[in-house]
């Protein structure tokens, strides 16, 4: 049986992401998080970031295992841990942490993440969720995100939620030493995406790239922008109601005329 409990207080944690089973994060993750938890990881075989929310309803899906004792599937993250959660474990884990994505997701970028997609599916099959990035672009510093996901797991083990949470969480590139502590934010905001570069392939067609990110436009105090930027640990509590309940009675009385 897969997540045998080992003592009443180990916790049973489902690992994936959007990077790939064979990804830096992914492998730092894990190996912080057995320390004190039961550790199952399912991931995709191939990169799959910018995957949004996304399952494969086309085709089936199928599930290996690795030689490092990782499971992979020739799907999305979102197929990932539904799959999981709902076929491949008889127990439902106590926690789903995605990562460790390999750049920050921060602001619009959570809409497009395939990192916080695989958390947000574990908090829609009501299991408690944390999407982990490491933000920064060299990507030296994998080890201060798995200590700070093995905090927030200790921290989660002695004081439980009592219902479902999505964390989305981001942690500068630095070492630990020199990050200056934890702050709780909001999503900041980008500016509008650059547009698609224009380029021609090998047989003299037009194809287009999908330009960078927008520079932050909303970034001030109380943003995961804001505390990245000065050296703190942005943790963002997120929610799936996409509602505009202010407009609802301003769309009724449209309707209406």
């Amino acid at each position: 049986m897969l997540f045998h409990r080992i003592s009443w207080w180990r916790m049973r944690i489902l690992i994936s992401n959007d990077d790939g089973y064979f990804s830096t994060g992914i492998h730092a993750l894990a190996t912080s998080l057995a320390k004190v938890a039961d550790v199952i990881v399912v991931a995709p075989e191939r990169d799959r970031s910018g995957a949004s929310n996304s399952l494969t309803l086309d085709r089936p899906l199928s599930l290996r295992k690795a030689s490092s004792g990782f499971y992979y599937v020739n799907g999305t993250p979102t197929d990932c841990v539904h799959l999981a959660v709902t076929g491949m474990l008889e127990v439902v884990p106590d926690m789903i942490v995605s990562g460790i994505n390999h750049g920050a997701n921060m602001g619009d970028d959570t809409i497009y993440s395939g990192t916080v997609a695989a958390a947000t599916e574990g908090y829609l099959l009501g299991v408690p969720s944390i999407a982990m990035s490491l933000a920064g672009r060299e990507q030296n510093h994998f080890e201060s995100a798995a200590e700070i996901a093995l905090q927030l797991v200790q921290q989660f083990q002695q004081a439980l939620w009592q219902e479902a949470v999505l964390l989305n969480v981001n942690v500068p590139d630095l070492p630990i030493e020199q990050i200056k502590g934890r702050k709780v934010t909001r999503l900041g905001r980008r500016h509008r995406a650059e547009p698609v570069i224009r380029s021609t392939n090998p047989r003299n067609e037009t194809v287009y790239w999908v330009g960078p990110v927008g520079a932050a436009q909303d970034a001030g105090e109380g943003t995961d922008f804001h505390a990245i930027a000065n050296g703190y640990v942005s943790i963002t509590p997120l929610q799936i109601d996409l509602t505009h309940n202010q407009q609802i009675n301003k769309v009724g009385a449209w309707l209406a005329r």
